[in-house]
């Protein structure tokens, strides 16, 4: 096998997709189920043998089961959104709120945990598939109802030890991602932050880099206060990626964001599955036809579990990345619930199982560690300089030809979307963020309120408006 900084001289592009809110056994689990959990190439993985199971309401165990193609529920189970953030996932983890000490889990609560979300949230009147029961959080995805996303992990390498940074929800497993720290947050209602981060890092080298939305800016730009001031050059939409990909003016560093509403790709719990593997192949397919392809590695990660079943314990080894203290007092010393995450590149060999041999096991910083071992950038923060990174997945000296998506078809939800238009939770932050922002208002001398805003629609309409105020304020 090729060693780290050979593998790695061969990549001059490294780009990365990260979708939202959905465990390993959720998406990847049976991927090699028909093989006994044992790749191609002979390599073990850390699968699901179906005997797996947690404690039902009567204290019966729930067995997982395989979501079946072809039902209007298919690509929106597990029907709802499960419970997110620091203490849902200590009640999965746990079966209970704090985390005993040690923080040994038994993940034996993603049931009962569901039952108490679905709870509060059909008295709120979310959106729920009608007949969603609590049970149904131990339905896992198959390489049938997911062909794209498994063929490219039969095809290229899947991490089958890929733990998110934190166990609690979105915003500060990006600021992981982003910074190598969510400066001691823990859940959502903080919006931004102000470590440094990869991207000035990258600055500072004359490294280039681009963050792409999908329809609109990304999000990422308005959360991270580092780059929001920046020439609107750095970042971009997805049409955009896809003309860089075809003409070969990618980036060293590119990062992608799905899109974020409930009609969107994002793949986010219940939001149709299926949008978000057409995205998957649209991203796959702008790399492998660009004249770029034999040097570029694709990660494809998700942010958190998202509350959906996953049976691996995470580890309790993690390095905490600073002297911020943790909100509700958690220390960052255990990660998050295992995540999918794929490597993808024409020098990854075939049916690649890929972990770690040391203890420390690879987290979203492990992203961070691999861009800056490509191109020599110091650590952000104590996380990332811990983080083992993932050259050495690069072990061919030929770049393959194969196409391990030739002849699959992405596959498309025949049920209605429960969500319809209504709006997500990162548009409500998108659209706080945004709000905020310094646009001059002739009646008002300062930055206009937010309106009334209902639908998805009137956010999607709202932010790009008010981005295009602000941007036309600063020229």
């Amino acid at each position: 096998m090729a060693t780290s900084g050979n593998a790695l001289s061969a990549i001059n592009h490294i780009v990365v997709l990260m979708l939202e809110n959905r465990s390993f056994d959720h998406m990847l689990g049976f991927l090699y189920a028909d093989a006994d959990n044992v790749s191609p190439a002979g390599q073990a993985y850390e699968g699901l043998t179906g005997k797996e199971s947690n404690p039902g309401s009567s204290g019966a165990p729930v067995s997982v089961f395989q979501i079946q193609a072809g039902t209007t529920s298919t690509y929106f189970m597990p029907g709802a959104d499960p419970g997110e953030g620091y203490t849902a996932t200590n009640s999965q983890l746990f079966a209970s709120n704090t985390a005993p000490t040690p923080p040994v889990a038994a993940n034996q609560g993603f049931v009962s945990n569901f039952a108490y979300t679905l709870g509060w949230e059909t008295k709120e009147n979310d959106s729920i598939v009608a007949g969603t029961v609590a049970n149904d959080i131990m339905g896992m995805h198959t390489p049938q109802t997911l062909p794209v996303l498994s063929a490219l992990a039969r095809g290229f390498a899947v991490c089958d030890h890929w733990y998110g940074s934190a166990p609690t929800e979105t915003l500060p497993n990006r600021a992981f991602l982003h910074a190598a720290t969510s400066q001691g947050h823990m859940d959502d209602k903080t919006k931004t932050f102000t470590a440094p981060t990869i991207y000035s890092s990258l600055s500072n080298q004359n490294i280039s880099w681009k963050i792409y939305g999908y329809d609109a800016e990304p999000l990422t730009r308005q959360t991270f206060t580092d780059i929001t001031n920046l020439a609107d050059t750095y970042f971009g939409e997805f049409a955009d990626f896809q003309a860089d990909a075809a003409n070969g003016s990618l980036p060293s560093y590119t990062f992608l964001e799905p899109s974020w509403g409930s009609k969107g790709n994002s793949q986010h719990p219940n939001y149709d599955v299926a949008l978000g593997e057409q995205f998957i192949h649209d991203v796959y397919y702008a790399l492998r036809n660009s004249p770029s392809w034999s040097q570029t590695l694709l990660i494809i990660t998700y942010d958190e579990h998202g509350g959906c079943y996953d049976h691996v314990p995470p580890p309790t080894n993690a390095v905490p990345p600073d002297n911020s203290a943790g909100e509700y007092g958690f220390d960052f010393k255990r990660f998050g619930p295992r995540v999918p995450t794929l490597l993808i590149s024409p020098l990854i060999p075939p049916g690649t199982v890929f972990r770690t041999a040391g203890a420390t096991p690879f987290d979203h910083t492990s992203i961070l560690k691999t861009v800056q071992l490509r191109w020599n950038v110091p650590a952000l923060t104590a996380r990332d300089a811990a983080a083992p990174d993932v050259s050495a997945v690069l072990s061919l000296a030929t770049p393959r030809t194969d196409d391990p998506l030739a002849g699959v078809t992405v596959p498309t939800s025949s049920g209605a979307n429960p969500s319809a238009n209504k709006p997500s939770h990162l548009q409500e932050v998108y659209a706080d963020l945004v709000s905020r922002l310094p646009v001059p208002d002739a009646a008002q001398g300062t930055h206009r309120s937010p309106p009334k805003l209902e639908t998805g629609y009137d956010y999607d309409r709202y932010i790009k408006e008010r981005l295009a105020a602000w941007k036309a304020s600063r020229r």
